[in-house]
């Protein structure tokens, strides 16, 4: 791949250590790399609970934390939060809360925690010793090597979504997914057997 172009397939392959909602055997997988501090994934989320209303069964959710601490203030923060969280089984519900109150400051988290009934002393202690640090940037470079630039950024069965992450135009394009594979998809794959 020349050094201008972008990825346009997965790096990493969905696996259990991610933060899944929905069936393995969907027939759609839809991955999202997002931010927890940035308004713009604040807004695809809304979208993507539209879209896993209307495709129930037939979607598979993966979100994948790409923190961006050079454009917002507690990013990285926010997602040691939601694996902090996560350690204690409650990933989705701080995922929410981040994205429903958009909020994101030390007091918030704690917050959040707080709210979600959380082992607050753990989640803290966790949070000030950066115990998730690794876990956090390790994703992130993931998304890196998968051609994402800044999130919103998504993948539909792997394959990066390039067009607006809207309604009108995320929905189709994962409908059309659920009904056989993208072209696309298809046309990068025969590309990468040539190569």
């Amino acid at each position: 791949m020349k050094k201008n172009q972008r990825a346009r397939a997965l790096a990493r392959a969905v696996s259990p250590a991610d933060h899944i909602r929905g069936s393995p055997s969907a027939p759609v997988t839809l991955v999202g790399y997002g931010d927890f501090s940035n308004p713009d994934c604040a807004q695809t989320y809304r979208t993507v609970n539209k879209i896993r209303q209307k495709m129930g069964a037939r979607l598979r959710y993966v979100f994948r934390s790409f923190p961006e601490p050079g454009k917002f203030a507690n990013s990285e923060v926010a997602a040691e939060a939601a694996e902090c969280a996560a350690s204690q089984g409650h990933f989705w519900e701080m995922h929410d809360r981040m994205f429903d109150n958009h909020g994101t400051s030390d007091f918030q988290l704690s917050r959040h925690a707080r709210e979600l009934g959380l082992d607050l002393g753990r989640f803290r202690r966790e949070l000030k010793g950066n115990v998730q640090r690794a876990k956090v940037r390790a994703t992130r470079r993931s998304g890196v090597r998968s051609g994402v630039v800044a999130p919103p950024a998504f993948f539909i069965n792997s394959v990066r979504h390039e067009s607006s992450f809207g309604l009108a135009t995320l929905l189709p394009a994962v409908q059309a997914a659920a009904n056989g594979p993208i072209p696309s998809a298809l046309r990068y794959r025969e590309q990468r057997r040539k190569v």
